[in-house]
């Protein structure tokens, strides 16, 4: 069975394709995309005929029903998703199987053998339908988080976007945002004021020197003392610590 991973974040297409090539010899990862142009691109060239599909809900440039919208699927479906809101219960009335992040063994062995079952095709009304309430919930009462960040570079001002940083810390009684590109600028605010405005789905405090974003976590490591160690793109310049305190918090909100 050839199957696609649809995922746009690395940490989840690593735990997926393992559990997969662990647990699921007979299924073949044939591809990895991480968007919807990118998907959409790898399933119209000849030849790419995946049975299976486990794709991610919100993908880097779009939520994935776009996909469906624009190109007939006739794999099985693997939904996979953080919030059962709304979502959840529209795609099994679809037929549509899923997991529910975080998953475990017994939950990708259920998702699979229905998948392995099914007769039946994505229902798209039922697929579209359910993603557009999702939107919905998922922006209702949502807060506006800062967007971009003023820094001051010599004698230039300049706008850092928010979606550009990969990280913020501290060093001595210095404030630092570092960039995706490594570049690094002198932050002229308090680490707590700065996480009030970021969006907590992207950002995380994992210490107190350091809040980092999701998109440019490469890898975790477990170290001595049940404690994690986060490696990051760029890599600081001393190592990332997650505070045993924050865990818990932390794998809560990975997931």
């Amino acid at each position: 069975m050839k199957a696609l991973i649809v995922e746009d974040e690395k940490l989840a297409q690593q735990t997926l394709r393992r559990a997969l090539e662990r647990d699921f010899p007979d299924i073949e990862v044939v591809a990895v995309t991480e968007s919807v142009k990118g998907t959409l691109a790898w399933l119209r060239t000849p030849g790419n005929t995946p049975d299976l599909i486990f794709m991610d809900v919100e993908l880097q440039d779009g939520s994935c029903f776009e996909i469906f919208k624009q190109e007939p699927i006739v794999a099985k479906v693997i939904m996979t998703t953080a919030y059962d809101k709304y979502a959840v219960k529209a795609f099994e009335a679809g037929s549509i199987d899923y997991l529910l992040k975080p998953f475990d063994k017994d939950s990708l062995q259920r998702a699979v053998s229905r998948a392995r079952v099914s007769s039946e095709n994505v229902d798209i009304n039922t697929l579209v339908a359910a993603m557009r309430q999702f939107a919905e919930s998922r922006t209702e009462g949502k807060k506006d988080f800062r967007r971009r960040f003023i820094v001051r570079f010599g004698q230039k001002i300049i706008p850092v976007e928010t979606s550009d940083i990969a990280y913020f810390y501290v060093e001595g009684k210095s404030k630092y945002i570092v960039k995706n590109d490594g570049t690094r600028y002198w932050l002229d605010q308090q680490m707590e004021s700065v996480l009030d405005e970021l969006d907590p789905d992207m950002f995380f405090r994992i210490s107190r020197n350091y809040i980092i974003s999701s998109s440019a976590i490469e890898g975790i490591e477990r170290i001595y003392g049940g404690r994690l160690k986060i490696l990051m793109t760029p890599a600081p310049e001393t190592e990332m610590i997650v505070a045993r305190s924050r865990v818990s918090d932390f794998m809560a909100w990975l997931a």
